[in-house]
């Protein structure tokens, strides 16, 4: 007898245990025999995210298979999990055109409208199907985590309390009741459902990363730390378990731990840019300034509206007098940030050492037009542009009350008098600087990097 070959759908149907099956093209079988071989045959591409082939298997059927509602709301299904929420919507609207109360074809519909990032339509769906069944528990899930990202608690915590009236051990609605409870800092409810939760599903590991952020949050740092290394054991591929247990092991002083953790993060999803900010941070700190610029370039890459990245470059080729690297990376944080005035004034500082005293001046003319007049910010980038007028500057940074604001000006000068060639002024300023004790910002660093190279301290005073 000839085999027809069939198959293809969604991993969830996996947990009904299904076994392959084939039939004879003479002996035709009921159509949820059909839907069984699909899921068998669709499994295995599924779960390696083969999802192109996994649609091909769909057109192999005949057309009274086809055109089957199920069918094609799996095959809907698969088009959202492959990124192809064209396909998907106009499946399910076909199917809403002549059932406009198909809950599946609705929840394509919703989902691929998340997809698309059009969150009204998403939220409008989702409420169409809950009108139709007031207990479908992922709708509600659905609805539930919209408005637990937007911060509207009550709201978010009443979508969850009606998923957990329906299905009163669905994770997902325990889990996210709790996370609700965690923003409220209600952390004896949020751990009670939590306690459920890992009862529930042992072998699930974001009740544990749940548990271990309410932990986290009450100041548990031990319990929160066993929880998160659990949740690794689960999951030891998770991306966010791996960065949230770094992220406490970095705060809890256990710098190198942590780093392991980012690094394997990074590794698992190189694209993703959070761990490279931890990561760059902690390896800058030791002085692997090699390793932390690295992790900085990757990130300003996959974050460039993440401005501090290029800030934390500047400083490292600074350190390395790499000026011309540098300036460029000032210029790109200052990109990023053009109310930041101190990354165009660092930019021209690197730009007079890479070449001419005067090579910066034509963009310094157009940023002195975006400066608040009668600011300091606008006198150092006159000063800066007209190479003349220092004295009046040093008056004005003197009587400076705020000490970030005055350990930034201090530093400008000193580096100012240090391009100038008067190292006795500069490090008059750079010890000024010092004195103020403006500790971790910026210009402050980069003071201490220059006190350093230039082997002067407090006693020289």
């Amino acid at each position: 007898m000839k085999i027809k070959y069939i198959g293809s759908s969604l991993l969830l149907f996996l947990f009904f245990g299904l076994s392959p099956l084939v039939f004879c093209q003479e002996e035709a079988p009921p159509v949820g025999q059909v839907m069984e071989a699909i899921l068998t045959q669709a499994a295995e591409k599924l779960a390696r995210r083969e999802y192109a082939q996994a649609l091909e298997l769909f057109d192999t059927l005949p057309p009274e298979y086809a055109q089957d509602t199920q069918i094609r709301i799996l095959r809907a299904g698969i088009c959202n999990s492959a990124g192809r929420p064209a396909e998907a919507k106009k499946i399910a609207n076909e199917i809403i055109a002549s059932n406009k109360n198909n809950i599946d074809a609705l929840m394509i519909l919703a989902d691929a409208a998340m997809i698309e990032n059009k969150e009204r339509e998403r939220r409008q769906f989702l409420e169409s199907v809950i009108k139709i069944d007031a207990k479908h528990a992922r709708a509600l899930i659905d609805l539930a985590n919209i408005n637990l990202k937007n911060q509207n608690l009550r709201v978010a915590g009443n979508y969850f309390d009606r998923a957990l009236a329906a299905e009163p051990e669905n994770g997902e609605a325990l889990v996210g009741r709790a996370s609700v409870h965690r923003y409220s800092k209600e952390f004896k409810k949020a751990e009670g459902l939590l306690n459920r939760a890992v009862r529930l599903y042992p072998d699930w590991a974001r009740p544990l990363q749940e548990r271990a952020r309410i932990y986290k949050s009450a100041g548990f740092n031990t319990d929160a730390l066993e929880d998160f290394a659990a949740a690794i054991k689960l999951e030891p591929d998770n991306y966010w378990v791996l960065v949230d247990y770094g992220t406490l092991l970095m705060e809890t002083n256990q710098k190198k731990a942590a780093l392991e953790y980012f690094n394997r993060a990074i590794k698992i999803s190189p694209n993703s840019f959070i761990a490279y900010v931890y990561s760059a941070a902690i390896k800058d700190e030791l002085g692997d300034y090699a390793g932390a610029e690295k992790d900085y370039i990757a990130l300003t890459k996959l974050k460039p509206d993440y401005y501090f990245g290029f800030e934390a470059l500047g400083i490292i080729r600074m350190r390395n007098k790499q000026w011309a690297l540098a300036r460029d990376s000032f210029l790109d944080a200052y990109k990023q940030a053009p109310k930041e005035f101190n990354y165009a004034i660092l930019a021209s500082i690197n730009w007079m050492r890479a070449g001419k005293q005067t090579d910066p001046k034509q963009f310094l003319a157009q940023v002195i037009k975006t400066a608040p007049r009668d600011s300091l910010d606008r006198a150092m980038l006159t000063l800066f542009h007209d190479l003349k007028g220092d004295a009046d500057v040093g008056i004005k940074v003197e009587a400076e009350k705020n000490n970030y604001e005055k350990t930034k000006m201090l530093y400008f000068l000193a580096s100012y008098y240090d391009i100038r060639g008067n190292k006795t002024i500069a490090d008059k300023y750079f010890l000024m600087a010092k004195d103020l004790n403006a500790v971790g910002s910026l210009e402050w660093r980069l003071n201490e990097i220059m006190l350093t190279e230039r082997g002067i301290n407090l006693k020289d005073k």
